[in-house]
């Protein structure tokens, strides 16, 4: 039986295992269900598996024969702290809890990826490895299943993964080459001068008036140290302090992320924040207390394995529905964790309708179910074309 017939073949399970997974959505690193339903169908396939990578994680693998590669497919299986509204049959039945990321369709793509390669597990020249990845919301999940050995006995040679995109159509692919996604990271800046009566700012140091400064001083990082052609992100989203209105504040906090596309510019960007924001308070006779918290690193694709997905793409959806992402973007994705290790490829897969699609992380998210055919071929095609290669 061709490829694509045998997922049209299981598409109707798919679909089913998918609502199952949405209706039963599970935060970060609390993925219970969600791997008991994982094991299952691991289980009912005959595909090897271990539970317990990073807590809620799991690697399963098919065994091919021996003297290949080994290529590993990633999907994250987490969902967020959103109320889902009743709008689908399948809503999520956990109050506060919604996977609005699209975890459900990449966890379902890839147990379909599985399901179809064990069915070509004598052909196959290597291994397969499929890591079921918790906390790519939260904790970087990635990483800590790396941490686990997910990548070693066999060692993995190549990783691929795919996010779902609703502003891209349902039948296109879209692909980067190089830095896909930036790195992140957050700032605090605890501010302190001193207290005093609101009638009388001489007496005083005013931390809310140092904090302005701080705030405004610092956005000339961006605009002013950084090269436009490199982008650098910093955001204040937080700012607390202050107890009456009278009362000239002695403590400001300031909260905020910052984003880089390498590690080089975001350490030049953390020391200047340092420095500046410490010396805008000295100048108002105060203090600026600065902490740093990195998050995920750069994801960077690699143009060989790149170049795999492009043509193993190219063969399900055809050259005119490959998309090119011009820029990359800000935001953070924990599969850079298996790209700093292996050389390794992640695709956007089209997800929306005709119409009015909400973006990702809106309580109104809703995928094209029919995008998870594609996903599944792409995968699967890819993994055959590197194991022979």
């Amino acid at each position: 039986m061709a490829l694509k017939e045998k997922i049209e073949s299981i598409f109707d399970e798919l679909v089913e295992i998918r609502r199952d997974l949405h209706k039963h959505p599970e935060l970060s690193g609390k993925e219970l269900r969600t791997g008991r339903k994982i094991c299952e169908y691991l289980d009912a396939w005959n595909i090897e598996f271990e539970t317990g990578i990073a807590e809620t994680g799991i690697v399963a693998i098919i065994r091919g024969q021996s003297g290949g590669k080994t290529i590993g497919i990633r999907a994250d299986i987490d969902a967020l702290p959103i109320q889902e509204p009743d709008e689908l049959d399948f809503h999520s039945i956990n109050d506060g809890v919604m996977h609005a990321c699209g975890h459900d369709v990449h966890t379902t793509i890839m147990l379909g990826a599985a399901k179809v390669l064990k069915s070509m597990e004598s052909e196959l020249v290597g291994n397969v490895k499929f890591f079921f990845q918790p906390a790519e919301e939260a904790i970087g999940g990635a990483d800590r299943m790396i941490k686990d050995g997910c990548l070693k006995n066999p060692d993995v040679d190549h990783v691929i993964g795919l996010h779902v995109m609703p502003n891209i159509k349902t039948g296109q692919v879209e692909l980067k080459y190089g830095k896909l996604n930036g790195n992140s990271g957050s700032v605090k800046v605890e501010v302190v001068g001193e207290s005093g009566h609101a009638a009388y700012p001489d007496k005083s140091i005013d931390a809310i008036v140092m904090a302005s400064a701080i705030v405004t001083n610092l956005q000339t990082i961006v605009s002013r140290n950084v090269s436009p052609l490199n982008s650098t992100v910093l955001t204040f989203g937080k700012i607390y302090g202050g107890e009456k209105s009278n009362i000239i504040t002695d403590r400001v906090m300031l909260e905020g992320t910052l984003r880089a596309l390498d590690t080089e510019s975001r350490e030049f960007a953390k020391n200047r924040i340092k420095t500046m924001a410490e010396s805008v308070a000295e100048g108002f006779g105060g203090k600026a207390n600065v902490t740093f918290k990195d998050g995920y690193i750069a994801l960077i694709n690699d143009d060989f394995v790149t170049d795999i997905v492009k043509s193993s793409a190219i063969e399900v959806v055809g050259e005119e529905n490959i998309v090119y992402k011009e820029f990359p973007s800000m935001g953070g994705e924990d599969f850079s964790y298996f790209s700093d290790q292996v050389p390794s490829a992640f695709f956007h897969l089209g997800c929306g309708h005709d119409g009015e699609n909400f973006p990702l992380h809106s309580k109104h998210f809703v995928v094209n179910e029919a995008c998870m055919k594609i996903g599944v071929q792409v995968e699967v095609n890819a993994v055959l074309k590197l194991l022979k290669l």
